[in-house]
């Protein structure tokens, strides 16, 4: 298990395997409310696109590496996740809650550290930029 706090920590598996470094991230579950606002159609559609537009500005910003919602899953009350990788629980926190759909009481969320193998989890490249132009 990483040291708690740290951005990365070193794993080592059996005794075979070299050791590994991890990588931390910022998880984000989205949620919905016990009692989420209730509110006409229109106004539920109109939220959405302010939510999606939220996380693709979070996105250009390079706070947010990917997110998405969730399907099938056992628990109809978690709605989807977000992967940030902005060095802090707290301005994460802060970036997820100025969220529309959580400032309309449509969404709630849980945020904590989440770590994986290094590299593993590749950043998209900036918004005109190529992948090869980052080398």
């Amino acid at each position: 298990m990483p040291a708690r706090g740290g951005d990365r920590a070193r794993m080592t598996g059996p005794p075979d395997c070299a050791p590994f470094e991890l990588e931390r991230f910022e998880l984000v579950l989205f949620k919905r409310p016990t009692d989420p606002a209730e509110l006409p159609e229109a106004e539920i559609e109109r939220i959405q696109s302010l939510h999606l537009g939220h996380l693709s500005a979070m996105a250009a910003a390079g706070h947010l590496v990917v997110a998405g919602p969730f399907d099938q899953q056992p628990d109809e009350s978690l709605r989807g996740m977000c992967l940030y990788q902005t060095g802090s629980i707290d301005r994460t926190r802060a970036l997820a809650e100025d969220d529309p759909a959580v400032h309309a009481h449509r969404l709630e969320v849980d945020v904590m550290y989440f770590y994986c193998e290094k590299d593993v989890v590749k950043r998209p490249p900036p918004a005109g930029e190529t992948p090869a132009a980052r080398g």
